[in-house]
């Protein structure tokens, strides 16, 4: 398909309205990724709210969020009463932003940015009151891995906390900064969103980072979208039954009720997949 792909891609999104993206939005002088994030802490909470307040979650507690970006979501639970919280990325490039917004919301003491593998992070056992990966778990390379580790660092009482969109996600791909098509990744094939992501980001002044970010190489040296993991809802359920996590509630969450029972649309229409294990 190559350039008549990226062609038609290219073309076809342009009856599309982008959509938000703090990526976008900091780049527009118009909001920074941490305060963007900060702004959308208590809407991350929403999905465990029927079963779990946020000062249970929160009061008191020594938390974990992984995957915390620039820490923005990070900080809003550190507002919530914590005794302390950590926040976990790979990218310790955030830090400095992350410790800024911190001091800003009287958090610097309490608040600590950890550059780190999810999958092999140095803290102790039994560390953490409350772990949170929120709209992380289809972006870490070993999620298995990942549920072990928590585990590994949870307090015996402690609760994880985890929800993502899974990759049938109408933006499942996780390239709407700049593709706006709603389940493109199902429409094109991989490497013509890779092409047509390149065009689209050449000319912004943090595309070559972008690009850095979300794509990189398969086993075999292929190009890839190496920022996601591709997890669906039958993989996470895999991956708990075969952890030592209890299942104490789960909920896929559908966009539209009334859709969602037909078979096969009601894999496209899950807007997130919510755990507390």
């Amino acid at each position: 398909m190559g350039s008549l792909g990226v062609a038609l891609l290219k073309k076809t999104n342009r009856f599309f309205k982008p959509k938000p993206h703090p990526f976008n939005l900091q780049n527009d002088g118009v909001q920074t990724y941490a305060q963007w994030q900060f702004d959308k802490g208590e809407n991350t909470l929403d999905f465990y709210k029927k079963h779990t307040p946020a000062e249970e979650m929160f009061r008191d507690k020594i938390v974990l969020d992984i995957g915390c970006g620039a820490g923005g979501k990070t900080i809003y639970y550190g507002t919530l009463g914590v005794k302390a919280i950590y926040g976990l990325d790979v990218l310790g490039k955030y830090r400095q932003e992350a410790q800024a917004l911190a001091e800003a919301k009287g958090l610097g003491e309490k608040f600590h940015f950890v550059e780190g593998d999810a999958a092999e992070t140095l803290f102790a056992d039994n560390t953490f009151d409350t772990i949170l990966v929120n709209d992380a778990m289809e972006h870490v390379k070993a999620p298995g891995k990942v549920l072990e580790e928590a585990y590994r660092i949870l307090k015996p009482g402690g609760c994880l906390y985890v929800n993502f969109p899974p990759y049938d996600h109408p933006y499942g791909a996780h390239l709407s900064d700049a593709i706006y098509i709603p389940w493109v990744h199902r429409f094109f094939r991989e490497s013509t969103l890779i092409m047509a992501y390149r065009e689209l980001v050449r000319d912004l002044p943090d595309g070559e980072e972008r690009l850095a970010f979300r794509v990189g190489k398969d086993e075999k040296g292929r190009e890839c979208i190496s920022y996601i993991n591709k997890m669906t809802v039958k993989w996470f359920k895999r991956l708990i039954s075969e952890s030592d996590f209890k299942t104490v509630y789960f909920e896929v969450v559908h966009f539209s009720s009334i859709l969602s029972k037909l078979p096969v649309a009601r894999h496209f229409l899950v807007r997130m997949v919510v755990a507390v294990l």
